[in-house]
Order: C-alpha cells, then sequence, then structure tokens
C-alpha cells in the first residue's frame, strides 16, 4: 500500500510542478523547437491577389493564416474583420488566407476568385488543395486563425469567427 502511496504523491507533485511553471509563466507549450516547415502553395488570382507561389511560413516574417472555404458561411462573415486587420497589418507581415477546397476539381478557381471579389477580399489568398499546410498547423476546419512568429514557430491558433483586433493582438504578441 505504501508504494501506490508514494506513487501517488510523486504524480502529483508532477502534476503540481508542471502547473506551477504554467502560471509562472516558466513554460511555454509552443517552445519546443519544432518549427513550421514551409510549403509552397499556388497563389489565385483575385483582387489583391497575383496567381504565382506563395511560401508559408515566409521565414523572418509573422504569418498570419486565415483558413476558410467558399462554402463556410462563418467564413463568409468572418471576411470584414479580415479586411479590417489585412489593412492594418504592416508589410512586415505575412497576411494570407487559405483555402484548403479542391480547386481545380470540384470547385474551379474562378469560383474562389468570385467568391474573394464577392466578400471584399484584397490581400493574398492560396490554396491548399492536398492539405500540406493544413496538416502541418493541425488545422481541424474552418475557419481556423494560426499566427506563426519569425522563426517559423506556431505560437497562436484558433477556430471560429475572429475579430479585427483580435487578429491584430496575436499578431502583435508574435
Amino acid at each position: 500500500m505504501r508504494r501506490r502511496e508514494a506513487l501517488a504523491g510523486l504524480g502529483a507533485l508532477g502534476v503540481f510542478g508542471v502547473g506551477a511553471a504554467f502560471a509562472l509563466g516558466d513554460f511555454d507549450l509552443f517552445e519546443s523547437g519544432e518549427r513550421i516547415e514551409p510549403v509552397d502553395l499556388p497563389r489565385l488570382d483575385a483582387p489583391g491577389s497575383s496567381e504565382g507561389v506563395e511560401t508559408v511560413p515566409e521565414e523572418g516574417r509573422v504569418t498570419y493564416l486565415a483558413m476558410f472555404a467558399t462554402w463556410c458561411s462563418t467564413c463568409r462573415v468572418k471576411m470584414e474583420p479580415l479586411g479590417e486587420a489585412a489593412a492594418a497589418v504592416s508589410d512586415d507581415v505575412q497576411f494570407l488566407s487559405v483555402t484548403n477546397e479542391p480547386v481545380g476539381q470540384t470547385v474551379q478557381p474562378e469560383d474562389v476568385a468570385d467568391w474573394w471579389r464577392d466578400h471584399d477580399g484584397n490581400w493574398p489568398v492560396a490554396h491548399d488543395d492536398e492539405l500540406v499546410l493544413s496538416k502541418r498547423v493541425d488545422a481541424p476546419g474552418v475557419p481556423y486563425s494560426v499566427v506563426i512568429d519569425a522563426d517559423n514557430r506556431l505560437v497562436w491558433s484558433d477556430g471560429g469567427y475572429k475579430e479585427a483586433d483580435e487578429i491584430l493582438d496575436q499578431i502583435d504578441g508574435a
């Protein structure tokens, strides 16, 4: 019986120590040294975006990603605060929206460009139809927001609707 009590006590001490490290700010879950490996994504020809390739994340710049889909009603509503945030960031921030729809298969590039135009998108937009970037940032669905610091480490991610102020606060904190 004493062995179980000793093991339980050691386990509780470990949980307490990790909790204290979090509380005191000495432990950061994202400082594991693991980086998000860059991916080359095709950009779409749409307002604020030109055809080409976007390397995401871009080394030396903070990156903000807005994962979306044209069929997503929350993504549609999120476009206004995204536009406000995109207009407010400096050029040293890579601000990008990414759709994971199979562009060129069930959705054509023109469909995404039309949706982008209809919802006042005016910043770079790319597609990740093979889900390489989506998997690297562990995006469970759309809408999903991601901030990657200048060292290519994921520092914040969250699903759902975001106001411009929240987006900018997360970018500023990276």
